[in-house]
């Protein structure tokens, strides 16, 4: 599939756009260098990204790539969205310490046919050319298949963090898993791309796609990696970092674009609190102006962190399944976890503290909720703890003086309680 509307405005602006958010540039001056000479003639940049259909689902992760593809098309460049049915037999052995299992044809076919459609919840049908690897892959004689491998050495390959640490630990690399760079270099030498993108995991793998690329005759590409999204269970640190692996389909830690605006939304509001400013940041299409000033209110204790949650669930199932749905959505989690389940009239209990905050499973214990803290602990750490609808499971957090919440602990047996802290007298 292939349309093409090119329209090519300023360097400078498209520039500015183009490279914010990325973490890798290589090279900047060669980016600039090809706008203005996509500018004077005309001829929009070609920009790959591949994406293997391991699973069915395509994620948040993606997207944060999939919207950087989308700025070089609104730019009239034209966009190459690569399904890599051949790479996915091998298996990207990025980011692995142990080989992954390979795939049949048939399973990466099954899982690449609601591709297209997902993509299009971002990408434009302008500017697109959908394409799989096995185009030309599946073609490569053996004797061409040995060229390729010749362009690239064993110490290059030892480079990557993955192979040389299971290298240095004398665990088994398989001489396939090596293909797997080279037949993604390979990918933009068959494209001629200009340009790929990819997340900051796939460095390795896109340069060697620049390094290779003179040697078929071809203009080496610019490399650019955008941020990973790290999964919905990952947490804040007590500096505030995020800590967790990547969204992921393997790690089953993910959001798919597919999923019911329903689906979307309970798994939005398990984000931990720390984190979801992260997503803002990543994939919010709310100004950086407008993030700043959630961000400042719920740390002023304006607003609570679940209000910025359910602003961000809303906005995220409205972009792919509309607002009916999203609003819909948002509901159903309510009247589940916020408006069905907590009694009306609750006991308020009143717990002091010397600092500014209090221990959660001391305040747990001193509002008569559970037989002592460290009982308090356990529950926290076993999920049985809720605040204001939230399910909570940092046995660290603590509770803000002059603030009340609405607690639960337990599952069948639920015990509910106002809790307010209070400053010693």
């Amino acid at each position: 599939m292939v349309v093409t509307d090119v329209t090519v405005p300023d360097v400078t602006e498209q520039f500015t756009e183009l490279a914010r958010g990325v973490v890798d540039l290589h090279v900047k001056a060669e980016l600039l260098t090809r706008l203005q000479e996509s500018r004077s003639s005309g001829k929009p940049l070609r920009v790959k990204a591949g994406f293997d259909p391991t699973r069915p689902d395509l994620h948040l992760g993606h997207a944060v790539l999939l919207q950087k593809l989308r700025q070089f098309q609104d730019y009239g460049h034209t966009v190459i969205f690569l399904i890599g049915d051949y790479t996915a037999m091998v298996g990207d052995p990025t980011g692995r310490n142990k080989l992954r299992p390979q795939l049949e044809l048939e399973e990466v076919q099954a899982a690449g046919k609601t591709y297209v459609a997902q993509c299009l919840k971002v990408l434009s049908e302008k500017n697109l050319e959908v394409r799989h690897n096995s185009e030309w892959l599946a073609k490569m004689a053996p004797l061409e298949l040995v060229k390729l491998m010749a362009k690239s050495t064993v110490s290059r390959m030892l480079e990557r963090n993955d192979f040389k640490q299971r290298f240095d630990d004398n665990r088994p690399i398989y001489q396939h898993e090596f293909l797997y760079p080279l037949w993604q270099g390979y990918d933009s030498v068959a494209l001629e791309c200009d340009v790929e993108l990819g997340g900051t995991d796939q460095l390795f793998n896109l340069m060697v796609g620049r390094d290779i690329m003179p040697a078929y005759g071809k203009r080496a590409q610019i490399v650019m990696t955008t941020p990973l999204l790290e999964g919905i269970n990952a947490k804040a640190d007590e500096k505030g970092n995020v800590v967790g692996e990547k969204m992921s389909k393997s790690g089953g830690n993910y959001v798919g674009l597919d999923e019911p605006a329903s689906e979307q939304v309970r798994k939005l509001m398990l984000v931990d609190d720390g984190v979801i400013f992260r997503y803002f940041e990543l994939l919010s299409r709310a100004s950086s102006a407008d993030i700043a000033a959630l961000r400042a209110d719920v740390k002023a204790g304006k607003k609570h962190p679940k209000e910025a949650k359910k602003a961000f669930a809303l906005e995220i199932a409205a972009r792919f399944h509309g607002e009916g749905a999203a609003t819909a959505g948002l509901r159903e989690w309510e009247a589940r976890f916020e408006t069905d389940a907590a009694p009306t009239e609750l006991e308020t209990a009143r717990v002091e503290t010397d600092g500014e905050t209090m221990w959660l499973p001391k305040a747990l214990h001193s509002a008569g909720l559970v037989a002592s803290s460290s009982q308090g602990k356990q529950l926290v750490e076993q999920g049985g703890v809720e605040l204001d609808g939230v399910r909570v499971s940092d046995p660290k957090l603590a509770l803000a003086v002059g603030k009340s919440y609405v607690v639960r602990v337990g599952s069948k047996n639920r015990k509910w309680k106002r809790i307010e802290v209070l400053r010693k007298a």
